[in-house]
């Protein structure tokens, strides 16, 4: 025995303000998971019959994107599916916000990457959604997204 007095073990750590050592990562959590599937053929048929619909639907940049395909109602069809998926992720029914502020755009990937504007960044602001990862798939006859949404 040396005589002197056991070091406390909390003499260790430095704490921050949260109560959790510097040291450790801020923990993410499930907020949400949505998944749609959309039809491109009724996708074909909606763009062709009503004249407002992809203005209504579909940002400027989505459709500029979507149109420079060879058929653009693939694209249209999986970034609509991507929009429901993302309004089942934060646990929202079909008219919580309007579609065109929920945007799937590209990364310089490549990749899908949601940005939502108004209502919908204000929802998901309130479930405390931080990130978003999006999956994007499509054949000539159907059309998938998948949307997890992560908070801290």
């Amino acid at each position: 025995m040396t005589g002197r007095a056991p070091r406390s073990r909390s003499r260790r750590w430095r704490w921050r303000s949260s109560g959790l050592p510097s040291t450790a990562p801020v923990p993410e959590v499930l907020v949400g998971v949505g998944v749609d599937v959309c039809d491109v053929e009724r996708m074909r048929r909606s763009l062709n019959r009503t004249a407002g619909f992809a203005d209504r639907v579909f940002t400027e940049a989505e459709q500029g994107y979507c149109r420079r395909a060879r058929d653009p109602s693939e694209r249209f069809a999986v970034r609509f599916a991507a929009k429901e998926a993302t309004l089942k992720a934060l646990g929202e029914g079909l008219g919580a916000c309007r579609l065109r502020d929920i945007e799937v755009v590209r990364s310089a990937s490549g990749a899908p990457v949601l940005v939502l504007h108004g209502t919908a960044a204000a929802l998901a602001a309130r479930h405390g959604v931080r990130r978003w990862h999006v999956s994007l798939t499509h054949t000539a006859i159907v059309a998938e997204a998948v949307v997890v949404a992560v908070g801290t």
